[in-house]
């Protein structure tokens, strides 16, 4: 019965929102934005000195969820705009899988090297700019 539950199409997407809900219970409370907490560090960032494409998306999150949007935006402001298509497609993901569906998004390769690209020239752009 038990290994049943974990092979549901729900169980993945279900886990997913438990452990960020989980994240965002401890983020709420805890700002990154000073030292001293155990929230974990960009490795990118560690071993080059140089921003991802998702540096700031801590801050973005816990700024979010204080009310402060012009903060959130100063954060990372290309993972704010692309916010939205995250949380759509989770929801899509849970929506299949409590319907006994499993679902993933189908990327077309064109669609996936935009991707891709955009999160580069964003890297690119947010350490000449920023």
């Amino acid at each position: 019965m038990r290994a049943e539950l974990l092979r549901h199409p729900a169980a993945a997407p279900l886990a997913v929102l438990v452990a960020g809900a989980l994240g965002a219970g401890y983020l709420y409370g805890t700002d990154p934005h000073e030292p001293g907490h155990v929230l974990p560090g960009c490795p990118f960032r560690f071993i080059t000195g140089l921003l991802c494409p998702a540096c700031g998306g801590t801050r973005m999150t816990y700024d979010l969820m204080h009310g402060q949007f012009a903060a959130a935006w100063l954060d990372n402001r290309a993972l704010l705009l692309a916010s939205p298509f995250a949380l759509a497609l989770l929801g899509r993901w849970l929506v299949e899988g409590l319907r006994g569906r499993r679902w993933q998004p189908e990327l077309s390769a064109r669609t996936q090297v935009l991707v891709l690209s955009l999160a580069v020239v964003w890297a690119v752009v947010r350490n000449i700019v920023d």
